[in-house]
């Protein structure tokens, strides 16, 4: 069973970095500012430190994701249990990703430890699933969305300013002797980029260019954050299952999710990037300081919010006018049948186990 355990829990972890890894980044690539494989390799290195860095900023995860105080603790601590709950969750997941749609590892997990518990014959505790599992599922990617609507607006002021500085040096000649005096002369114009002298000579200096910087390291912040938030709910089981330290555990996660991202996660890149909606680069900037707020201050709450959810919740809030409805139509319902077929799933291992 240990074998099977870790096999299960791993291909979790696989299964959640095929579908989760490239998602801080899915705003950069649709911005076309960065390529695939650079976005993938910046969106995979900051993961991979958001997993090292779960073990200080959220703990109190990997307890919530133990199924304790969800169903029994005896039944919490039976490896059929989390072996069951890793398989059918990872399933889930895995048959997302083939599809192409962004769905909430998160949402798999809590479902596939309602489907477990069920079949263990433990009374689940409803009052702590719907307090501390589902209303914050519910509310985070309606939350990211308002807040990605008014982040947007106030990013797009900044296009009613100056947004240049240029610098030109210029050399002048004074009259007063047979041979001129060539003295040296610096200008300094502050407007927008338009309107700002180019050429030899001068130095431009561009909101804009600065806004992509800060556009990236949003994107490798989100990637970070999803790391801290997403690791501790797959360390839990190993913990879970005696099989491993948390440390070694969070080490093993992170490290499988990076291969699952790196193979497999051009699908769901895709979808995201490219499908749910049109954004330039304010939007996709706007988004993406709104999902990395949201997450991390979700992680040290220790509140089990989904970065898929918070991040396409953003996405859309930032591009509401150019949503592409029926792809969204596929995404939103990817995410109500997440958490029944990872029930069903979990059920069916439990029993089988």
């Amino acid at each position: 069973m240990e074998i099977l355990l870790l096999g299960a829990a791993l291909l979790l972890a696989f299964a959640n970095g095929a579908n989760d890894n490239f998602k801080g980044f899915a705003t950069v690539w649709g911005a076309d500012l960065l390529t695939y494989r650079q976005a993938l390799a910046l969106a995979t290195g900051a993961s991979l430190a958001g997993s090292l860095a779960s073990l200080v900023l959220a703990q109190e995860l990997v307890r919530r994701f133990s199924g304790k105080g969800l169903v029994p603790d005896a039944v919490a601590a039976a490896p059929d249990f989390v072996f069951a709950v890793a398989l059918g969750a990872g399933l889930t997941v895995l048959v997302a990703t083939r599809a192409g749609l962004p769905v909430s590892t998160t949402h798999a997990l809590v479902g596939a430890l309602v489907g477990a518990g069920a079949a263990a014959g433990g009374a689940l505790n409803l009052t702590a699933l719907m307090q501390g599992f589902l209303i914050p599922l519910l509310v985070s990617p309606l939350l990211a969305a308002l807040l990605g609507w008014a982040a947007y607006r106030g990013v797009r002021r900044r296009h009613r300013v100056p947004d240049c500085a240029c610098v030109t040096s210029a050399v002048t000649a004074e009259a007063g002797s047979a041979l001129a005096l060539l003295r040296p002369a610096l200008s300094v114009m502050v407007d927008h980029a338009v309107n700002c002298p180019s050429g030899p000579g001068t130095v431009r200096v561009t909101v804009g260019g600065v806004a992509e910087g800060v556009h990236v390291l949003s994107a490798a912040t989100i990637c970070f954050a999803r790391g801290v938030n997403d690791t501790p709910k797959l360390t839990a089981l190993l913990v879970a299952g005696h099989l491993l330290g948390a440390g070694r555990s969070a080490l093993a996660v992170g490290a499988v999710m990076a291969v699952g991202g790196v193979l497999f996660a051009r699908r769901v890149a895709e979808t995201m990037s490219r499908r749910v909606t049109r954004m330039d680069a304010d939007q996709g900037l706007a988004a993406n300081l709104v999902s990395a707020g949201l997450v991390l201050f979700a992680s040290k709450l220790g509140v089990p919010v989904s970065t898929t959810h918070v991040s396409v919740g953003s996405i859309a809030g930032v591009g509401a006018g150019a949503i592409d409805w029926a792809v969204m139509r596929g995404v939103l319902l990817s995410w109500v049948a997440t958490l029944p077929l990872a029930a069903a799933c979990a059920w069916a291992a439990a029993v089988a186990v």
